[in-house]
């Protein structure tokens, strides 16, 4: 790879980690505050603002969930051609749109949330509390979107961590001061508890929201000069009308609005589902609400954590996919897709070996008091972190190479095909919660290979798979093994300190122990080469740092 190719997938990559290390940071943050959340309302409070916010996030996928994406790409296309004025044009017509479905996606959350539920009543509260929130994200999302398009995902970076911080704070104290005066005796004070606790965690959703948007207005209005300074440059002879751009926009989202929709409506037809023929077959609400709100908050939000990465990696690299795909430079749009799905691997792999082994101890980390279904739902479905990493970042790749309804076509398929499997494992089985698990596995992958293909047939790109798959998984095995021995033997070292404190520090050091002896497999496999170690952040220091230790 020359100079010029690797510095352009490099600075891709580059920011590709820098969003993606803020989200993993978030999403850390959002373990940490669910154990006291938990503790506060409990798994059925945590099973209603599950079900609310699973509604909130497909409302809001169709209102504004896909307009980062659009104007990221819309934008960098055509400062790619050197259209300032044109670009800033995207942004002003982009938050009109985003300001007009915000107003019609708050009327349809908050008058239609009793339809809405599915029964669940207790979830109203919540969704109407959150209601609000879509139309300050899409405006949110519009300025995100602008400064990805200029191709910096610090903006988006700082935002998110700001607004997570605020949003733990809000839900734990919101929560707290909601349910502090409920006895929760009979089943009805019990509901009502639980629902006041949900709609608690629900404000410090709107608050994170809020804060986040007044950063990133701050930070665009500091811009301001610099914009105005390139448009009094640009030579641009044809500006684009308005009507135009809202045309682009709606012909560049919609789609995307379909295949996001698809690719993440899974979850609220999952809970759909699992309500209704739950309650066919004679459950309590609240027994459902709890076992739901298991799966949702303890396995789903583990998974999430690095799911998140390759995320933050599928928004960083559209700007440049796209870019590339402008002006016909298909070598460079290769190289970009095979160090995108290297990186993620590299990642995604270890911690879906990671999250099998430990599973249990990392459960009873984060929720003391928690059963032992959560540590044994992230066991057996822990390979979901692999797939869904994998089709987030291809439906990125191909979004960006503008084949929009492709990523639709394959979502429609997946969910169709795991709802087909879902219903008659729920209800011919007692498998419950674990039924949720095994409709994730099949979505993901189907979804994996279905997007594979195509890039392929619109790329000709060859998928390596040597040190893309083969190598990490076998680093990731030693470790796997290692962690589990260091976790095994520390426990019984520190068992006199308490069973909780004796977790947690077991917990740590296999962790630690982990870290190193994956990165010590990795580079001893040549999974990773010195000259790809040094596209990524403080890649120059790990070299120095493995040279020392000899292990290059």
């Amino acid at each position: 790879m020359s100079d010029n190719k690797r510095n352009s997938a490099g600075s891709a990559l580059m920011q590709g980690a820098i969003l993606a290390a803020a989200s993993i940071f978030c999403r850390v943050i959002g373990l940490l505050y669910r154990s006291p959340l938990r503790e506060i309302i409990g798994d059925d409070g945590n099973g209603y603002y599950s079900y609310a916010y699973n509604i909130y996030t497909i409302i809001l996928l169709i209102a504004s969930f896909s307009i980062p994406l659009a104007v990221s790409k819309s934008i960098s296309a055509r400062l790619a051609k050197g259209e300032y004025r044109n670009a800033q044009r995207i942004f002003h017509g982009a938050l009109i749109y985003a300001a007009v479905v915000g107003v019609v996606g708050f009327g349809v959350c908050y008058f239609g949330a009793p339809a809405l539920v599915f029964g669940q009543t207790g979830a109203i509260p919540a969704l109407r509390v959150l209601a609000p929130v879509i139309f300050f994200s899409g405006i949110l999302g519009v300025l995100r979107g602008y400064f990805q398009g200029h191709s910096t995902m610090v903006p988006t970076s700082i935002s998110q961590i700001i607004e997570q911080l605020l949003n733990a704070v809000v839900s734990v104290v919101a929560a707290y001061l909601m349910v502090r005066g409920f006895t929760a005796v009979t089943d009805a004070e019990k509901m009502a508890r639980a629902s006041a606790g949900a709609t608690g965690s629900a404000f410090g959703t709107g608050a994170g929201v809020l804060v986040g948007l007044a950063f990133c207005m701050v930070l665009y209005w500091m811009y301001r000069p610099k914009v105005k300074r390139q448009i009094r440059r640009d030579q641009t002879e044809h500006v684009e009308s308005y009507f135009s751009i809202l045309k682009i926009l709606i012909l560049t989202i919609t789609p995307v609005i379909f295949s996001t929709a698809i690719y993440n409506c899974s979850a609220s037809i999952d809970q759909s589902i699992f309500s209704v023929v739950l309650g066919a077959k004679g459950y309590q609400e609240l027994d459902t609400v709890a076992l739901y709100g298991i799966f949702s908050t303890q396995y789903n939000v583990l998974i999430n954590v690095p799911v998140s990465m390759a995320s933050a990696l599928s928004s960083a690299i559209v700007p440049n996919i796209s870019g590339n795909f402008v002006v016909g430079n298909y070598e460079e749009l290769k190289n970009t897709i095979d160090s995108a799905i290297k990186l993620n691997m590299i990642v995604m792999i270890p911690c879906a070996v990671g999250l099998t082994v430990l599973a249990d101890p990392i459960i009873h980390l984060l929720f003391p008091t928690a059963t032992a279904l959560g540590g044994k739902l992230l066991t057996v479905g822990s390979i979901t972190v692999v797939f869904y990493g994998l089709s987030t970042l291809s439906n990125g790749i191909l979004q960006g190479m503008g084949k929009m309804y492709v990523p639709v076509k394959h979502s429609a398929i997946a969910v169709l095909v795991q709802a087909l499997i879902l219903v008659p494992v729920l209800y011919f089985t007692n498998l419950d919660a674990y039924a949720l698990v095994i409709a994730m596995i099949v979505f993901s992958l189907i979804m994996c290979i279905l997007n594979a293909r195509s890039i392929t047939t619109c790329t000709g790109y060859k998928q390596e798979w040597k040190k893309t798959f083969v190598k990490p998984l076998i680093a990731s095995a030693f470790m796997g093994i290692a962690a589990l021995a260091v976790y095994k033997l520390t426990y019984l070292g520190t068992q006199h300190i308490g069973s909780y404190l004796g977790n947690a520090v077991s917990v740590v050091i296999a962790i630690v122990a982990a870290v190193v002896v994956y990165m010590i497999g990795i580079v001893k496999t040549g999974a990773v080469t010195e000259e790809e170690m040094k596209t990524i952040p403080k890649g120059t220091l790990l070299i120095r740092l493995c040279k020392k230790m000899h292990l290059m």
